[in-house]
């Protein structure tokens, strides 16, 4: 309903509003800095989320001699470890990783899982909860000095203490040998798990992927000390940056793919392979084929009992990971990075092509590439994708999902799949491989960053690319979930229900948001590339993101990270009411001419209703005094004190305030309520009557005084048709119906359906559920 306002009226109105909304309305602490709720800054780590002028990490370089027995799927190792103890503090012991244990007979892990019988259950589900009697787990031989006398340890499930001979000084570094083994599990079956082999029963080969396999040094930190909570299977990992000299002795047949760079190519490659990896070294265009199909093939026949010792060398990285197989197709191909050349490459077998011979390599290059433009220049010499079933990331290599049918032939969601775990895989590199967060407490440090990452590669490899994660509204599902279901963002790993959706899909939204609607791809970009650039091979916390991020932009996000990472509130604004005013601007003459039309309007509505001769009766019947009054008063004649008031009023205007009054604006007042919890920008579409449209951006910060219900006034030279609240579905609102003025009917996922295919027995233009919305 339109509404004809004088300026003094408006005013007015405006007053009111803002007092009652101070008066009687409280608010909560949305808008409050989070202060204590983060570490306070100190010389580590400064309050604009840098490492400060006296950070420290350790260090941990490692000299490994490992061999794999094909026979028996198992493998011996000896390393040497040199730890360097570079924080202020005195050492009495160090704690090392034994993951493998997570899958020993008597491993916490299935006792700590919930379980429970239904009516229909697989052999998988049973086995699960029987577990199993194998032999797994770390057989630890030995742990002595380099003088060879033996260290006292203490192995608690996954961790071991080391005991130092003597205390550690800072500056101090202590070098220690640990002999060990361990039986390789079938990570095909019940156990699954990231690392193990998968047995192909036709040709009679394994393929190993070899992660988490040897004794690994926790983290010490200056935030939290020893990083030394105990593996149980999905939180993934802290460790230490390095350098590593590895020995991997295998079959002569096989071919390996590792971290770091391979020291002797001309003692492990055939001479035709040397040839090809020099070739590949050059081409930048497309993958050149080092080891055919056809040559994989033949090597699958036999099985050679002769060894070969492959050498790599890896500097500055936190961990380190291998492949092994005969069945190994290998291609590779050169990628630039600052000034220097990568080398992506694949290893795969048949069972992958030709899905991976045509897309693998070149999604690595791809994802170096989109990655390398938003942080820093890839700096390690290798990245390698290996076919494994599975998706798990370590530095330089990672292993993948996306296997054909048996035919060759495969789906779109197939091959998306592959490229999206692919760039997913290959993209941890940066979160968190060389920006090296603490995975076992917070999941979505890396998952989330680096799913954020990927939604922006898988649009550039292809515009429309179906993502499956990234846009806001495709997280609104989860948001709507009962409370109970929810968490924090910044819940510990282990703590979560829905994993998925909480550590990777929620922070990725959050940042595309912070990106697309909050800060703007300027502002972002910029002080998402300074996170990454500070904490480059160092060990950041959730305080230092969030500080970069607002330091380097100027934007107070407080209230975002508050909402978003520390709640689970979700986002619910309804477009509840709309009121059109227009100034009232005519004179004096034009007010009465209408207020004339408008009484005989009235008039004949009520000579239609009532007798007009019983009316004129009544009037004759009363008193001289109301007779006289009723024959000669005109309300509709202009007096000169209506002209000297208007005269008045109009002498008091500047030109300026005389153009506002003749401009014929429309005021709208609209309000808005919040209805989920979290508070978000309103970002407001006018649909006009001459069919062209208009978007409003209001800022988050409108929700400060009142969190619950705002109102805002807008005005426009057009007439409004219709509004849209949240039109780009950029704010993962999780009820889309109250966005509309004039409310708009939105079909639920059932009515869509039955639009588009109709019922049976029904058609779609006699849709029951249109029917009910017609009346």
């Amino acid at each position: 309903m339109k509404r004809i306002l004088t300026l003094l009226v408006l005013g007015l109105m405006c007053s009111v509003s803002s007092f009652a909304q101070r008066s009687e309305r409280n608010h909560a602490e949305r808008f409050e800095q989070m202060g204590t709720m983060l570490r306070s800054p100190n010389v580590y780590r400064t309050a604009s989320g840098a490492p400060g002028h006296m950070y420290w990490q350790q260090k941990a370089d490692h000299e490994i001699e490992v061999e794999l027995n094909d026979d028996n799927q198992s493998i011996k190792g000896w390393q040497k470890v040199t730890y360097f103890n570079n924080s202020p503090d005195q050492l009495t012991y160090l704690w090392i990783q034994l993951d493998q244990n997570e899958r020993a007979a008597d491993s916490r892990t299935p006792k700590m899982a919930q379980s429970s019988i239904n009516s229909r259950m697989s052999m998988r589900q049973l086995e699960g909860i029987v577990w199993h009697d194998q032999d797994l787990g770390y057989k630890i031989n030995s742990v002595k000095t380099m003088s060879g006398d033996d260290v006292s340890v203490t192995i608690n499930n996954t961790m071991m203490r080391v005991d130092l001979p003597q205390p550690l000084k800072s500056g101090e570094k202590f070098e220690f040998t640990v002999d060990w083994s361990f039986n390789i599990h079938d990570r095909m079956s019940f156990i699954g798990g990231r690392p193990g082999y998968e047995f192909f029963e036709k040709d009679g080969n394994y393929l190993y992927t070899m992660a988490e396999w040897f004794p690994r040094m926790a983290v010490y930190s200056d935030f939290e000390g020893w990083q030394n909570k105990e593996f149980v299977g999905r939180g993934e990992f802290a460790l230490t940056f390095g350098d590593y000299k590895v020995k991997i002795t295998v079959p002569a047949d096989h071919m390996v793919g590792s971290t770091g760079v391979l020291q002797n190519p001309e003692e492990v490659l055939s001479a035709t392979e040397l040839q090809r990896w020099e070739q590949a070294q050059k081409s930048y265009d497309k993958p050149v084929v080092i080891r055919t199909q056809a040559e994989a093939e033949r090597l699958e026949k036999g099985k050679s009992k002769d060894k070969k010792t492959w050498i790599f060398h890896a500097e500055n990285v936190r961990d380190f990971a291998w492949t092994s197989s005969r069945k190994f197709i290998w291609d590779a191909m050169a990628v630039k990075q600052g000034g220097k050349d990568v080398m992506a490459m694949s290893y795969y077998g048949k069972e992958g092509n030709p899905l991976w011979e045509q897309y693998s390599t070149r999604v690595v290059a791809h994802t170096l590439k989109s990655y390398s433009a938003k942080t820093f220049d890839y700096p390690y010499p290798v990245a390698i994708s290996v076919e494994a079933s599975n998706g798990m990331e370590y530095p330089m290599i990672c292993f993948n999902y996306g296997r054909p049918d048996a035919d060759g032939t495969y789906t779109d969601a197939v091959k998306y799949g592959m490229i999206s775990v692919i760039i997913h895989e290959v993209g941890h590199n940066y979160f968190p491989m060389i920006v090296n967060s603490d995975e076992r407490q917070w999941s979505w440090m890396d998952e989330g960053l680096n799913t954020f990452m990927q939604f922006m590669a898988e649009q550039e490899w292809d515009r429309d690319y179906p993502s499956r994660r990234g846009p806001a509204h495709k997280i609104a599902s989860y948001m709507r979930s009962d409370q109970s279901l929810l968490e924090p963002i910044m819940t510990n790993s282990e703590n979560i229900i829905q994993f998925g959706p909480n550590a990777y899909a929620k922070p990725a939204t959050a940042l595309n948001i912070l990106r697309e609607t909050i800060m703007g791809r300027e502002l972002f970009d910029y002080a998402f590339k300074e996170y990454s650039q500070r904490w480059m091979f160092k060990h950041p916390t959730p305080e230092d993101l969030f500080r970069t991020l607002e330091d380097a932009s100027g934007v107070d996000l407080d209230w975002f990270w508050r909402g978003w990472f520390f709640g689970t509130d979700p986002v619910d604004i309804s477009l509840e009411a709309v009121n059109w005013y227009k100034l009232d601007n005519r004179t004096p003459a034009e007010k009465k001419a209408d207020a004339k039309k408008a009484f005989d309007r009235e008039e004949s509505y009520v000579s239609k209703t009532y007798n007009a001769k019983d009316i004129e009766q009544t009037v004759l019947e009363a008193d001289p005094a109301t007779r006289d009054f009723y024959n000669s008063y005109n309300p509709f004649s202009v007096t000169p004190d209506d002209e000297k008031a208007y005269k008045d009023f109009m002498a008091r205007l500047s030109q300026q305030e005389k153009d506002l009054l003749n401009s014929g604006l429309n005021f709208y007042e609209m309000k808005f309520k919040n209805v989920g919890g979290l508070v978000m920008p309103l970002i407001i579409q006018f649909n006009y009557t001459d069919g062209t449209s208009e978007v409003d951006r209001i800022p988050a910060e409108i929700w400060r005084l009142n969190e619950t219900e705002v109102s805002k006034v807008f005005a426009k030279k057009k007439e409004v048709k219709s509004i849209v609240l949240d039109p780009f579905r950029e704010t993962a609102d999780i009820d889309e119906s109250n966005n509309y003025w004039p409310r708009t009917f939105t079909p639920s996922r059932f009515e869509l359906f039955k639009s588009a295919g109709g019922a049976r027995g029904v058609s779609s233009g006699d849709n029951p559920m249109k029917r009910a919305q017609r009346k």
